[in-house]
């Protein structure tokens, strides 16, 4: 029964992956690390700066071919029009599966504010990408075991694109975006389900603080739909900001919960369901014109593949600063 049990459980993660290894750009937390831009398009330029961002994310230490993700982003806007571009780089490595990709965005501000010392902003945003999908089945069995499989590095090169919407009003700020609007094949053409990496994003948040404070406080959800198959979770996410001479400190906590389950069979032989459960703690400094970020993610359902957590760095640089226009708690934007 053990065997049998971690049979399932394998066969329940290599499909994941399947699954999710060719769905685009993957979304974690990062985010949440001063990165917006990074899961909608909306935000790029939406800032007093033009903004650099690099992630690099480790999964499973200690195993091999274990996932990792690295994106390069870059945005701001296009002098002093309400127009702004930005672009996205980024390699992703789930065991045999791989992808890379470019973004570029155009975005689009338009201001309802009467002076801009009160933020009221709606933004637009469209990102056309180039996603390359890779399947190495070179050291897969090539006995006839699966007549789907033909022992090859399989390539596959596809187009897409995602659209989304930002208001932000004072304190107040929200996202809706839709990623993948287009069906991509990728590698795996015979798998219907697949080739619907449709997915809806939404992120509502509000930034507060008492008159004259140095902390403030960032409360905030995420709710995002795989329309392929029919999958919904939600992150609800805090942080905690203190001014400090040289920029900020900050810190917070997230919360990844799925509304859908996996069945399994346990020790006793009974079926049991379980749904994903993720808990992130983040750290992060903004120094002068640099920022620096951290973040820890942990599974914290009963089945893992191992106890080991994902880690996550992000380095950013701020670059053709204005001042500072609005009156409002707005780090996204100030």
């Amino acid at each position: 029964m053990k065997f049998k049990n971690i049979f399932l459980t394998v066969i329940a993660i290599i499909s994941a992956q399947i699954v999710t290894s060719q769905e685009g750009l993957p979304i974690y937390t990062d985010y949440l690390t001063d990165n917006y831009y990074l899961i909608h398009p909306s935000m790029a330029g939406a800032a007093n700066c033009a903004k650099v961002r690099l992630t690099a994310r480790q999964q499973w230490f200690g195993h091999e071919d274990a996932p990792r993700l690295m994106t390069l982003s870059i945005n701001g806007r296009i002098g002093d029009t309400p127009s702004a571009v930005g672009g996205i780089l980024f390699k992703d490595k789930n065991g045999y599966h791989s992808q890379n990709g470019a973004y570029v965005t155009y975005a689009h501000h338009l201001m309802f504010s009467r002076s801009e010392v009160d933020l009221n902003m709606l933004s637009f945003g469209l990102s056309a990408g180039v996603i390359q999908y890779r399947l190495d089945e070179t050291t897969f069995p090539s006995d006839g075991f699966d007549p789907g499989i033909d022992g090859i590095v399989q390539n596959a090169t596809n187009f897409n694109m995602d659209f989304g919407f930002s208001y932000q009003y004072l304190d107040f700020y929200a996202h809706g975006t839709i990623k993948n609007v287009l069906k991509n094949s990728g590698v795996n053409n015979d798998i219907e389900i697949t080739s619907n990496l449709r997915r809806f994003l939404l992120s509502l948040g509000y930034v507060y603080s008492k008159f004259g404070s140095e902390w403030s406080y960032e409360p905030s959800i995420m709710y995002q739909y795989k329309d392929g198959t029919k999958e919904s979770s939600i992150d609800l996410n805090a942080k905690v900001y203190k001014q400090m001479d040289f920029g900020k400190i900050w810190g917070g906590l997230s919360f990844r919960k799925s509304f859908d389950g996996a069945e399994y069979f346990n020790d006793s032989g009974s079926i049991e369901s379980q749904k994903l459960q993720q808990i992130t703690p983040i750290l992060g400094v903004n120094y002068n014109q640099f920022m620096f970020a951290y973040n820890y993610t942990y599974q914290s359902n009963a089945i893992v593949f191992t106890n080991g957590g994902f880690h996550q760095f992000t380095l950013g640089y701020n670059f053709g600063c204005k001042r500072e226009k609005y009156s409002c708690n707005c780090p996204a934007v100030n």
